[in-house]
């Protein structure tokens, strides 16, 4: 939960679920809510395939799921789980044999699909792998990928219909005594999903994972995932997101870290409280922000900081920041630290004056966070 005495309506109360371990990440319980994302390369490219899990990790994905369509798949996953900064979650369809060689090279997790991997004797053999081997599984219900006998009960993909689905296979899991797994009921659609996602809740204590699936490109995908995760989450459901976009993946995982600092679950580098710019703004808020966002990007410590246009809104704004910078007039602004004016500034300094102070700033709170631990 997040607790907030002075504003109560900002509160979430998280559904409370089991909680299991993906390699050296929690999920569920009172474990902070993990974002994950997925590579795109073709995976037996060892190098290509580390290079874009490493840089998801910097970006700050704690988790990273890697299709494993093949053999060739399977074998150059050892290789990258030897070499991954972050557990990696092995990607299974239709093929029950790539879940258990995906087990034997390390992977963190499997995820398989209810619809494709096959019948109880095959889902049998998995968690026989999954238990030698120390991994979790994730029961990954797709609308697009029902098994045919619930389409043919329900007529067509519906929030029923995927429930249904996940808890056949939940009972599956556990009746081979397996108990660290968690569920994921995804579609395009965000009402079925949405929908889906809240007939889950109710029905199990598993850790859930979110995801709005195929949503789209980076900004339909940002704005249709944000409704569906952030709905969700808002109504404290969810565990772990992936937010799933045609882009790089490292676009997922800042977006997926925005929708859970938008709601206050998550806390991670610089919010940026900025205007949409007008004629009155005092400088030029546009390029400043898009410049601030680029140099501010290796900073990992929870931090605000308001860039205004003009006096309207940027005082008002400004104390509510750690750091601020209100556009005036004669090229020149003024700069708040903790909500209060500090001194003018000239706007060709700008830019480099901000990232000097956010960074400054970021090691004294990395300072007293660090003598607070001792």
């Amino acid at each position: 939960m997040t607790h907030n005495p002075v504003r109560p309506w900002r509160n979430i109360e998280r559904r409370k679920s089991r909680q299991i371990r993906v390699g050296k990440v929690l999920v569920g319980g009172d474990a902070p809510i993990s974002v994950q994302t997925m590579t795109n390369t073709i995976t037996s490219d060892v190098a290509a395939t580390l290079e874009q899990v490493q840089r998801c990790a910097v970006a700050g994905a704690d988790i990273v799921r890697i299709s494993t369509p093949d053999v060739e798949s399977t074998r150059a996953l050892k290789e990258i789980v030897a070499e991954s900064p972050v557990p990696i979650v092995a990607d299974i369809h239709f093929h029950y044999k790539r879940a258990i060689e995906a087990a034997e090279a390390g992977a963190a997790c499997l995820r398989i699909n209810p619809g494709n991997i096959g019948d109880s004797k095959r889902v049998a053999e998995v968690v026989k792998a999954a238990k030698d081997h120390g991994c979790s599984i994730r029961i990954g219900v797709n609308a697009g990928s029902l098994e045919k006998h619930l389409l043919d009960k329900y007529g067509e993909p519906c929030p029923d219909a995927m429930v249904d689905s996940g808890l056949d296979h939940i009972k599956l899991l556990q009746d081979n005594d397996f108990h660290e797994f968690k569920i994921s009921v995804k579609a395009s659609d965000v009402f079925l999903a949405a929908a889906a996602y809240q007939q889950l809740a109710d029905a199990t204590d598993a850790p859930i994972h979110l995801g709005i699936t195929e949503a789209g490109g980076l900004v339909s995908g940002t704005v249709k995932s944000a409704i569906g995760l952030g709905n969700l989450l808002w109504m404290g459901i969810g565990d772990t997101i992936r937010v799933s976009l045609s882009a790089d993946p490292v676009e997922e995982v800042k977006v997926g870290y925005e929708i859970l600092k938008s709601l206050g679950l998550r806390h991670r580098g610089v919010t940026i409280i900025s205007c949409p710019s007008c004629a009155r703004q005092g400088f030029d808020v546009i390029k400043t922000v898009s410049a601030l966002e680029d140099r501010l990007a290796h900073v990992t410590t929870s931090m605000s900081l308001s860039i205004i246009g003009c006096v309207v809104n940027g005082p008002g704004e400004a104390l509510m920041t750690d750091i601020g910078f209100t556009g005036g007039g004669a090229g020149k602004g003024m700069v708040y630290l903790a909500g209060k004016q500090d001194h003018t500034l000239s706007n060709d300094r700008m830019v480099d004056h901000i990232v000097e102070l956010v960074e400054a700033k970021a090691a004294e709170i990395e300072a007293a966070e660090k003598l607070a631990a001792e």
